[in-house]
């Protein structure tokens, strides 16, 4: 991806790594990714809005000369992990002199992360600013989305958001700037990174309310040059309004679950409630994880293995109660050969859903009469739960 002028003098100097297939060893990436560098130039002063990761390094020095960058005097870094820090070592080195310019929490992250020193740094505070000559840089600190030290920057002349990973995507388009298909890849961002903080993220964004944002810069994914849309998105992912569906989750060794699995997705669905169904060791984690954001219902479906859960399923609930979803109801469906291990292995590690547990139904090998009773009662439960909130009629 060459330079992108945004404004007269903000231009976009990131990279595109469409290739990467997962982040931090553990989301995948199915559109790849990008790490967004913006380059600002005052009449005095030039900044760079964070940088990349440091295997795109080539690109980013690349796109500052395509921009016409001079010596670059301010790196400001919005957030200290790597992929967004992970290049300012070398853009000092090619800048003597310059100031890494971030808050206390950040510039102690960076010392340990990229061996930035004192005297490299700029400390600066909620609400500071920083004069580019006709250009004005003022700083929002936005803890916890999603680390502790997170920041965003404001461009006051230009009305340009910087929002470090608020507001992103993982995704990699052939136009960064936003269009019609931003919704998708931001949900998926939003429910892979920012779920587990959605208060943190409620309380940011009316921070931001007072700014008159025109533009919002993320650092990964699309530039929204119509910030209304995914503002708007993020304040409903981030409420605790769900939606009529529930997600049922399983894997099935000999089919007893799946056919259990199956007999309450045709219950549930015959009484109006929307269900997203996935086997999941052939699903994608971060889809079901998206699906999680709206849910008002989660079911996971999983065999007696040995001493404990299958696997998969184990895997996913460990994912799910790290993402701390608004689902206001869960339960489980479970069968097992000669000792049932898997429903306490469920219980016991749901400890984030703040959820109220509806009976589950245990079978001893292949589904029998009771058991297919006892899914029609948990379609009624889940229905009448539903109702009770509203989201069903």
């Amino acid at each position: 991806m060459s330079a992108i002028k945004i404004t007269e003098k903000v231009f976009y100097v990131g990279a595109k790594h469409p290739e990467r297939r997962i982040f931090d060893e553990l989301i995948s990436l199915p559109d790849g990714t990008t790490y967004n560098s913006y380059l600002v130039t005052g009449s005095l002063k030039t900044a760079l809005i964070d940088t990349v990761d440091p295997a795109m390094k080539d690109f980013l020095f690349k796109n500052l000369k395509r921009a016409g960058a001079g010596k670059i005097d301010y790196i400001i870094s919005n957030h200290a992990e790597q992929d967004h820090s992970g290049c300012i070592p070398f853009v000092l080195q090619a800048n003597p002199g310059a100031k890494v310019v971030t808050n206390e929490k950040c510039a102690a992250m960076l010392k340990d992360f990229t061996m930035v020193t004192d005297e490299n740094l700029m400390i600066i505070k909620d609400g500071d600013t920083l004069s580019l000559g006709d250009k004005t840089l003022e700083f929002i600190l936005t803890p916890w989305v999603h680390w502790p030290e997170t920041m965003s920057t404001y461009l006051r002349e230009d009305e340009i958001l910087f929002s470090c990973d608020l507001f992103g995507s993982h995704y990699s388009p052939s136009d960064i700037m936003a269009g019609e298909h931003f919704y998708l890849p931001a949900k998926r961002y939003f429910a892979e990174i920012m779920c587990p903080f959605r208060n943190n993220v409620r309380n940011n964004i009316a921070k931001l309310e007072k700014f008159k944002i025109k533009t919002i810069c993320p650092s990964h994914g699309f530039v929204h040059t119509s910030p209304e849309g995914i503002i708007n998105a993020y304040k409903k992912w981030a409420a605790d309004d769900v939606k009529n569906e529930v997600i049922l989750a399983y894997v099935s060794m000999h089919d007893s679950t799946k056919k259990m699995a199956e007999y309450l997705r045709d219950a549930l669905e015959e009484k109006g409630i929307t269900v997203n169904y996935f086997d999941i060791p052939v699903s994608d984690l971060g889809e079901i994880a998206m699906m999680m954001v709206d849910s008002a219902t989660v079911i996971i479906g999983g065999s007696t293995v040995l001493a404990g859960l299958h696997p998969a399923a184990q895997n996913l609930i460990y994912v799910a109660n790290a993402l701390r979803p608004k689902t206001k109801f869960v339960s489980f469906i479970t069968s097992f050969g000669w000792g049932e291990k898997a429903s306490e292995v469920i219980k016991a590690n749901l400890t984030n859903f703040k959820a109220e547990v509806l009976s589950p139904v245990i079978s001893k090998g292949w589904p029998k009469e009771e058991q297919f009773k006892e899914l029609d009662r948990l379609a009624n439960d889940i229905a009448e739960k539903h109702r009770a909130i509203g989201v069903l009629k």
